[in-house]
């Protein structure tokens, strides 16, 4: 054979692959483009005409923190309080989170705004906990393919928001989905929160085309995480307005009273002023595409 011979495929072997591809997820995947997952959680509607905008802070760290941060973004338009109870860190000398006690402030969070929680589970013998407490649980990008996790947390009815792994792919990611729904939850949120590359300007690499790869491939609401995927709190305003104008049903963003005393992700947190003016900056991309906050 020639260097330059071509190789022609049968159109049926190409056919096979791209089945096999949907038969991997067939709980995920999008049947017809009108195929569109809405997930009810309180008063929040997550994958319809509304970007959502889930904020707070990283890590838990008080009562006046949790309150104060909950009161704010309410008032700002926030449609959901973000705040981990128990943390995973790379290092085991960092801040691991309040746990229970952290829930607890979560939930007068919400007593005090009507906001609905989302916090992180990491272990399956936490759900019946989290459970009591948490109206979305998270799983982050460290536990994306914990795969005994996914099915605990797929076995409740509670949404679950799953994060991308930091070097998965998109076709891992819909793997992981298609086990929690494989358990008979079908309320999953996916997270592009930005991989793992060479690049290192950044904290992490925000694959912007996930957006529309998985609102074509999928029938799940998509949102976008500016803050773990940058890194630096200047980005997370651009970064969220291409990720709406790309499709994103919402935005989670971490924010801080104080950034600068923060126990974990500081430097990619906005401060209360600075997510007034997030949202302030985001709302004419929503519109422009149609949708509201």
């Amino acid at each position: 054979m020639q260097a330059t011979d071509l190789i022609t495929l049968p159109d049926e072997s190409i056919e096979i692959s791209v089945s096999c591809e949907h038969s991997d997820v067939p709980l995920v995947h999008k049947k017809h483009p009108a195929h569109t997952t809405v997930i009810q959680v309180r008063n929040t509607v997550i994958g319809g005409d509304k970007v959502v905008v889930m904020a707070g802070p990283c890590a838990v760290e008080s009562m006046q923190q949790i309150v104060t941060t909950a009161e704010s973004i309410k008032k700002e338009g926030a449609t959901a309080l973000r705040g981990g109870a128990y943390k995973p860190r790379t290092s085991p000398y960092s801040f691991q989170g309040l746990g229970v006690q952290g829930l607890k402030i979560l939930a007068e969070g919400r007593n005090k705004t009507g906001l609905p929680i989302i916090t992180e589970i990491i272990d399956a013998q936490l759900v019946d906990v989290v459970s009591k407490y948490a109206d979305i649980f998270q799983i982050g990008a460290r536990n994306m393919q914990n795969f005994e996790l996914l099915k605990a947390v797929g076995r409740t009815h509670i949404p679950v928001l799953l994060k991308r792994g930091m070097m998965s792919t998109i076709q891992e990611l819909l793997n992981a989905a298609e086990y929690i729904l494989s358990e008979g939850n079908p309320n999953v949120i996916l997270c592009e929160r930005g991989i793992r590359t060479f690049e290192t300007h950044t904290r992490n690499t925000l694959d912007i085309s996930a957006v529309p790869i998985l609102k074509q491939l999928t029938h799940l609401p998509v949102i976008v995480d500016p803050s773990h995927a940058t890194g630096i709190r200047e980005l997370v305003l651009p970064v969220s307005r291409a990720a709406i104008a790309a499709g994103a049903d919402g935005i989670i963003v971490e924010v801080h009273p104080n950034p600068d005393q923060a126990l974990s992700d500081g430097p990619q947190s906005l401060d209360l002023k600075d997510f007034a003016d997030f949202m302030r900056g985001i709302a004419p991309i929503v519109e422009a595409v149609g949708r509201t906050l």
